[in-house]
């Protein structure tokens, strides 16, 4: 019988969730759920100097927030609790302990003095630092008052990435190494080792930072006489310039932010999973099961990914277009503009699905859609910033805008007639529709972009339209 699938997602608490640590997140959670497994939420919080008051909650806010749902963690104890490490010290205590029976570990005598000059000698001989080499002959008993130190069996190693292929390391990269702190906290390279066999994890889906560590790894496995994990190392999140990685400190953001700048869950799921991934087709745009269904980690690529504003963008834009007016109109009722209250729940759907098609975030709906439910302030500047209305004579401009309003006193204002008759009044003035129609649009809504005019004007109706043309019109000198 297979061993059931069983992944997790290991933060430290330094701080809010960006991209590149989302990204992880995903990749483990497609993998767990892909298989009906099981996706862990454990939190590495053993190097207290680097932890950020709240950042525990705000990691557990951000994976609910976009629907990643874990099995287990902090507030969903199951059979492998505590998930903080810092409640775990006893375990790893416990396994410090056999390695010290097994004497695969030591008591770490140096100061941090005492280590600096090793490595000067070793940088004076031109060599590279490798604390085995200043391993104590006999060490103390350790007390648990210093560090603890594993003590390896250099050898060469040769393993598979599920994402980077087989790779391998000679002897040089195994080394001794801290696993237990002499604050009593365990190393990130002890701890998660101890947690992943205990938690019968079957899948470490980590950055590409650790990868050098592998070697390490492997023979901290051997002397615990376990077998490994599948590994699969996800290439960087790179900046837009594709020369550094994408960082806090390089100003990557919060990602609630881009929930409430108005971006979509399933846009943020289906940019960040397409980060590196793809099912080898041309598609773009997936839906979240989509992309749970196809998952495969042998389809992430090597190399890092460029982060796109542009492109996130107009993925939001593609996603909003896909959703039942419904769906949108739940998502924006509320992103209306305060005058909107006045109106009753038919009229502001209306306006919803008319600016769906223009949408690039949820937010904009506000600025889009103020014109339909509160008088505009005419604004000339739009008429003369604008590429074709702006070469007219002002009088041209006022005599078809007058021809308009006397054609539009004559509609019943039905998108069918409206078109008609607009369509006969840009035959008879020998006008362009980009000079015509936009003409009137800019008079009837006062803002840089409107949907459609028929359907624009066919919702804000006869009295508005034609109220709006004559104030436009008195100010046209």
């Amino acid at each position: 019988m297979d061993m059931k699938t069983v992944t997790r997602f290991a933060p430290s608490p330094t701080g809010f969730m960006h991209v590149g640590s989302l990204r992880t997140a995903l990749f483990a959670w497609f993998v767990a759920k892909k298989n009906d497994g099981k996706f862990i939420l454990r939190i590495e919080d053993t190097d207290k100097n680097r932890e950020v008051e709240g950042s525990i909650e705000h990691i557990i806010k951000t994976l609910e927030t976009l629907n990643i749902n874990f099995d287990e963690g902090p507030n969903k104890p199951g059979d492998n609790a505590p998930y903080l490490q810092s409640e775990r010290l006893d375990i790893y205590l416990e396994w410090g302990n056999k390695l010290i029976e097994k004497g695969r570990a030591y008591a770490d005598p140096y100061s941090e003095e005492e280590v600096g000059e090793f490595r000067e000698e070793a940088k004076a001989n031109k060599h590279a630092f490798l604390f085995r080499n200043y391993r104590p002959e006999n060490p103390p008993k350790w007390d648990g008052k210093t560090a603890l130190r594993f003590k390896s069996d250099p050898k060469p190693y040769r393993w598979h990435d599920e994402i980077m292929g087989d790779l391998s390391a000679g002897p040089e990269a195994v080394d001794d190494f801290i696993l237990i702190k002499a604050d009593g906290y365990p190393t990130y390279n002890f701890a998660h080792i101890v947690d992943d066999m205990l938690m019968n994890v079957t899948h470490i889906i980590r950055s590409q930072e650790f990868i050098a560590s592998v070697p390490r790894f492997l023979n901290l496995y051997e002397a615990l006489e376990i077998e490994h994990p599948v590994f699969a190392t996800v290439p960087p999140v790179m900046g837009p310039d594709g020369k550094k990685k994408l960082s806090k400190r390089d100003g990557a953001k919060d990602v609630l932010d881009y929930i409430s700048e108005g971006y979509l869950i399933e846009t943020l799921i289906n940019f960040i999973a397409s980060l590196g991934w793809n099912d080898g087709t041309t598609q773009e745009i997936y839906s979240v099961d989509e992309i749970k269904n196809k998952f495969e980690l042998s389809h992430v690529q090597k190399s890092g990914a460029n982060f796109d504003d542009k492109r996130l963008l107009w993925m939001n834009g593609a996603h909003i277009r896909n959703l039942s007016l419904d769906e949108l109109y739940e998502l924006v009722k509320d992103k209306l503009p305060k005058e909107a209250e006045k109106f009753d729940k038919e009229y502001k759907k209306k306006v919803v699905g008319l600016l769906q098609e223009r949408l690039k975030t949820l937010n904009e709906i506000d600025e889009l859609s103020t014109f339909f439910f509160e008088e505009p302030i005419v604004n000339l500047s739009l008429i003369e910033e604008h590429k074709q209305l702006s070469k007219e004579d002002k009088g041209d401009l006022k005599d078809w805008l007058t021809k308009a309003k006397e054609t539009l006193e004559q509609s019943d204002f039905s998108i069918e007639d409206l078109t008609n008759k607009l369509n006969t009044l840009l035959e008879q003035t020998g006008t362009k529709p980009v000079v015509l129609f936009s003409l009137i649009r800019i008079a009837t809504t006062h803002s840089p972009q409107s949907p459609g005019l028929f359907d624009t004007l066919n919702l804000l109706g006869k009295e508005k339209t034609l109220g709006r043309l004559e104030k436009t019109l008195l100010e046209i000198k």
